[in-house]
């Protein structure tokens, strides 16, 4: 019988396995694929953001998806333990923007090596292309045994399920585990795409004026009900053929498909302010200079460069002007044009669906896990890390942290129930 048996070799599953190999466990990590650490190797675009050094209270805030939940682990592994982990194990680190972390080799690979390497030196039993079929349980609803697809039954007196959701299919985070929490008796909540690209019903998207257009520091913003603002981003858009992407449109994402469902509406209303740091005041004095300062130009070349010229033509064309010469624009028009540089209006249709998304938004319920150990609250023995759980945050190193932050609580305790328990 093995103490410790982990199901996934993925962030959270390799740092389980790690956490529960030091202290003292005999550990078993199963993963399905053929290669540990796939998804690991691919984040942060192949750089993988291993964290980010924001103060816990801007980290948790950064983890809309019930990041309060991980205030008790945090208490016993946080960021600057897992800077500490990597660099202990000759992995240098260095902070980009934002507080992000990426080792210095700008290389995942070294990240997912040093891992793995690591478990396999504290003793690791690993079994590859191992398809668990489901979990066995005591009559009383404690956790008994992992049943292998093959008819194999392997015990332990504890068991992680860290297999991920359903973001990012094609590195085995397909779901697997949701039924066998539900068998142990948890509800999942709601699943959905989060931290991804966004869906545009607009014309200008379908005639594609605007694709391939990057925008650089403007406002985001989601609005709900009697339009009022639901949530903000500012920092970087990309117009895309279907949409948006970029960092903003993906935090904004989730948000989006959240008022879809609520307000039973099949658009969502979304707008831009291509000058966020700027009042429309402020801004209406700085674009009325620059009219004074060219009174034979036509307002097009007067304002050529304030803005994207594919932009600047839309919006010209929307109101209907920009041929005229600065001396002779219309106060409405003049209006119109510089209310849409604030409030750029868009029609969100929806969202790119799983195999597009960062992170899955939902997952086992935490109200039915104990904060301090990552143990089921249904069924004794059991603990559950990382994306299976419904904790999700925005890019930026925040979801790896709660995978890492997960997989060590789980693995610490893991460890500690098996080595009090009589086999």
């Amino acid at each position: 019988m093995y103490d410790v048996i982990v199901i996934g070799g993925g962030p959270s599953g390799l740092m389980a396995t790690l956490a529960s190999l030091q202290a003292g466990a005999r550990t078993l990590l199963l993963d399905k694929g053929n290669k540990l650490g796939r998804k690991l190797a691919i984040s942060g675009g192949g750089r993988c953001n291993v964290t980010n050094r924001k103060p816990l209270d801007e980290l948790v805030q950064s983890i809309p998806g019930n990041g309060r939940f991980l205030y008790s682990a945090f208490s016993q592994f946080n960021n600057e333990s897992i800077i500490e982990l990597f660099e202990g194990f000759g992995v240098a680190l260095k902070e980009e923007d934002n507080g992000r972390m990426f080792p210095v080799s700008d290389k995942a690979a070294d990240v997912v090596r040093v891992l793995i390497d690591q478990i396999r030196a504290h003793g690791a039993e690993i079994q590859t292309d191992a398809q668990v079929a489901t979990l066995d349980f005591h009559p009383d609803g404690a956790f008994a045994a992992v049943i292998l697809e093959n008819g194999m039954r392997l015990e332990a007196k504890s068991c992680i399920v860290a297999v991920g959701g359903q973001s990012v299919p094609h590195t085995g985070s397909t779901g697997d585990g949701y039924p066998w929490a539900e068998k142990a008796g948890h509800t999942i909540t709601e699943l959905f795409p989060t931290e991804v690209p966004i869906l545009l019903g607009d014309t200008f998207i379908h005639e594609k004026t605007l694709q391939g257009l990057s925008l650089r520091d403007v406002a985001l913003t989601v609005h709900g009900k009697k339009d009022k603002a639901i949530k903000t981003h500012t920092g970087d858009l990309l117009f895309t053929h279907f949409g948006l992407s970029g960092p903003i449109a993906l935090r904004c994402s989730q948000y989006t498909i959240k008022e879809r469902k609520r307000s039973k509406e099949t658009i969502v209303h979304l707008s831009i302010d291509l000058f966020p740091d700027e009042s429309l005041g402020a801004l209406t004095e700085r674009f009325q200079a620059a009219i004074a300062a060219n009174p034979k130009k036509t307002v097009r070349n007067a304002l050529r460069g304030f803005v994207p010229e594919r932009l600047l033509e839309l919006l010209f064309a929307r109101i209907g002007f920009g041929d005229e010469v600065c001396t002779q624009v219309k106060k409405q028009d003049w209006t119109d044009f510089l209310q849409q540089l604030k409030r750029f209006p868009l029609r969100a249709t929806g969202t790119l669906d799983f195999d597009k998304a960062f992170v899955t938004g939902g997952g086992v319920s935490i109200k039915e896990i104990d904060p301090k150990t990552m143990m089921s609250k249904k069924a004794e023995r059991l603990f559950f890390a990382g994306e299976i759980l419904d904790i999700h945050g925005y890019t930026g190193g925040y979801n790896i942290t709660a995978a890492f932050v997960t997989g060590h609580c789980a693995g610490s305790h893991a460890a500690e129930m098996a080595r009090d328990t009589v086999s």
